[in-house]
């Protein structure tokens, strides 16, 4: 949590809410359950034993969006700054991408695949795509429809963090707070 803000409180919850809780049946915990099972599944299935789900997003990004700023990076991948670094100098290091400062400004790092990255991420994608059906495996075509579109639904961090920061500042009365954060 960043200094200064406070945590959303969950208010009008009785205690047979908060006994009845059960852990194993929140979306958190059933989301991170079903990607720890594909990630599983990634890490046995794909070619380069050495490549990560995220190093892998990171080479798909480069491919279909062509060399970017490691900002463009984490935002096309959802990761933070960190991160996104670190998975970009694994990469390098391996020489699957090349970094270079920015033609226009010197003080930005432009990431982009090189020929080696650009093959082995097109000898992992049919395998990809062998991992994402064995995932989808136990749902039938409209169920992997209807599980798309609902992830599609759900917000990203980013923008949930925004709605609650603007949720908090009207709580506590900074309603000029909640304007700017609005746009208004």
């Amino acid at each position: 949590m960043t200094e200064g803000k406070r945590p959303l409180i969950a208010r009008g919850k009785s205690q047979k809410e908060i006994r009845a809780y059960n852990f194993q049946e929140q979306v958190g915990f059933l989301l991170r359950k079903a990607y720890q099972s594909h990630a599983l599944l990634f890490q046995r299935l794909c070619p380069d034993k050495q490549l990560t789900t995220a190093q892998f997003a990171v080479l798909c990004a480069l491919r279909d969006g062509g060399a970017c700023s490691l900002s463009d990076i984490g935002r096309a991948v959802v990761m933070d700054p960190a991160t996104t670094r670190g998975i970009v100098a694994r990469l390098s290091e391996r020489g699957m991408v090349a970094l270079k400062s920015d033609v226009v400004d010197k003080r930005r790092m432009v990431v982009g695949l090189t020929k080696k990255g650009r093959t082995q991420i097109n000898k992992i994608i049919p395998h990809a795509i062998n991992i994402s059906e064995a995932t989808f495996s136990p749902l039938n075509p409209a169920e992997r429809a209807a599980l798309v579109y609902l992830l599609r639904k759900l917000p990203n961090a980013a923008i949930l963090d925004e709605e609650i920061e603007k949720k908090d500042d009207i709580a506590n009365g900074n309603f000029t707070a909640a304007r700017a954060k609005r746009g208004s």
